[in-house]
């Protein structure tokens, strides 16, 4: 019986795929890099240096305070950004790169930096715009300025190079030559080193008047003679001279306030003494002119008006400073008083005010005493005032207004403040820690020159009739004449010259000092 054998079963067509699918994974997992079960346990150098920079990258993903090393967060300072610009800067940069199709730059974008400079040279010129100082993001402040009088040794010492570099080029913003050294030193012994008082005082008539202690000395800046006009020492042993002030025209009459509060008229070519006017229960530290109107001011805190002509004298009391009144100065033009006090105020006067008037303005920007002033011959209603120690500023008024124009920081005590005649320039003299005397360019406020020589704070300055020659009296006990101000189409000789007979005798040297008494 023949078998009957079943036919062959078919191969099933689903194992068949299954099994050439786990053969190709074989083949795939055996033989790729991905296969690390039967690799060494050492890696290749390549492989660490990947892994090593991956796990960084994914360190400094973290937020703050996710790490244990915790690191400085930087918060952006609204207040020393310009919003607008850095605004501009991302969106301009942004689409100058969308801009952009492919990779490669074309001819014109090889120029960008050129261009770029050209354009941020144009901005800087016509509209005023440093794109290198704008930021999109500012993190910090500058360093804030150092207060008090203080002097950094290092800095002088590293920066000699720069600093001479900025004298030469100062200097070119005039066309003069400005010596550094004084033209004659006078000895000035028992000079008070007062910051309040008013000592010095230089007529029309070319004589110098000079208060020390309790005399008055008379210097002829033509002749060299010098006179004792008066004296205060039957008041008392404590009893001196706190101003001076020489009449405006003719030079032939002296002001002298005393420390008892009265207030002295001298005829000083008759040697005489025309009247002794009273007003005041304290020293007398300010005195100023307007014709025929003297003006006194205090350490009872008020100001006289006096009448010379008449014997009534006394025509107004001005009453708005709390403390002492150190400085007194009437406009070119009579119509407005500047005074300046130790409650750090500067008042303005009109020429008319009376006892029952107010101040025009009433000015509390200064820090400190306000006693230099000076009046602009420039320009009218410019007044210029300076600050004691914990000001430090010189500061520009319209005194029509009573706008502040400007401030400058000098860096240390203003004593005192004259205006060049001849250019609109003005002189300050100061005092710790350098003692020196600055021109300064108004209205840039360029400094052009510095004068040192004196070792104490610069009390008193006063300019020579011909305006080409300033005496500064400082705490050191002398004076200093300085050839700072001349014409500006004279020349060098010419000036020198002038100098020299503004200064005294032609024999004498420069270098000797001489004494008051």
């Amino acid at each position: 019986m023949s078998s009957f054998s079943r036919p062959p079963r078919p191969p099933d067509k689903s194992i068949m795929t299954s099994n050439v699918v786990d053969f190709e994974d074989i083949l795939n997992n055996g033989f790729s890099d991905a296969n690390t079960a039967i690799r060494s346990g050492a890696r290749a150098r390549w492989e660490r240096k990947k892994s090593e920079k991956e796990s960084s990258e994914v360190e400094n993903r973290k937020p703050f305070g996710s790490s244990s090393s915790l690191s400085d967060r930087f918060i952006p300072n609204r207040a020393a950004m310009d919003m607008e610009k850095s605004s501009h800067a991302i969106v301009s940069e942004q689409e100058s790169i969308g801009d952009r199709t492919d990779g490669e730059l074309s001819d014109d974008e090889y120029t960008s930096d050129s261009v770029a400079s050209d354009m941020s040279e144009y901005k800087s010129s016509l509209l005023g715009i440093d794109d290198s100082r704008s930021r999109i993001l500012s993190f910090a402040d500058k360093a804030p300025a150092p207060k008090g009088d203080t002097v950094n040794n290092l800095e002088v010492l590293y920066s000699a190079s720069s600093t001479s570099r900025k004298n030469k080029s100062s200097t070119r913003l005039v066309n003069r030559h400005i010596p550094s050294a004084p033209t004659r030193i006078l000895d000035a012994p028992d000079l008070l080193d007062d910051y309040y008082l008013n000592l010095l005082s230089w007529s029309d008539t070319n004589v110098l008047a000079v208060a020390l202690s309790q005399t008055v000395y008379l210097w002829n800046a033509e002749t060299g003679a010098i006179d004792e006009l008066c004296n205060v020492e039957n008041d008392g042993a404590d009893a001196h001279i706190s101003s001076v002030s020489w009449i405006q025209e003719g030079g032939g009459h002296l002001a002298v306030g005393t420390s008892s509060g009265k207030t002295l008229l001298w005829d000083v070519r008759a040697q005489k003494q025309l009247r002794k006017m009273d007003g005041h229960t304290d020293r007398i530290g300010a005195l100023a002119w307007n014709r025929h109107v003297l003006s006194s001011g205090g350490r009872d805190n008020i100001i006289v008006n006096h009448d010379v002509r008449i014997a009534e004298h006394k025509t107004a009391t001005l009453s708005c400073h709390t403390q002492e009144v150190c400085g007194l100065a009437w406009s070119p033009d009579g119509m407005t008083l500047a005074s300046g006090a130790n409650d750090n105020k500067l008042c303005l006067w009109d020429a008319t005010a009376s006892s029952s008037s107010r101040p025009r303005f009433e000015l509390t920007e200064h820090q400190a005493a306000v006693k230099a002033l000076a009046w602009s011959p420039h320009e009218r209603n410019l007044l210029a005032t300076g600050g004691g120690t914990a000001d430090r500023c010189i500061k520009f008024w319209n005194t029509q207004t009573g706008s502040l124009l400007n401030s400058v920081d000098t860096g240390s005590q203003v004593c005192a403040l004259q205006w060049n005649p001849y250019e609109k320039e003005i002189l300050s003299s100061h005092g710790f820690a350098r003692n020196q005397l600055c021109l300064w360019k108004y209205p840039t406020m360029a400094k052009v020159k510095e004068l040192d020589g004196h070792t104490a704070r610069v009390l008193h300055m006063a300019v020579s009739p011909d305006g080409r020659s300033v005496v500064s009296a400082a705490a050191d006990e002398t004076l200093r004449f300085w050839d700072v101000f001349a014409p500006p189409s004279k020349s060098h000789t010419g000036k020198r010259g002038a100098a020299e007979s503004v200064g005294g005798a032609k024999s004498k040297k420069i270098s000797r000092t001489m004494h008051i008494r």
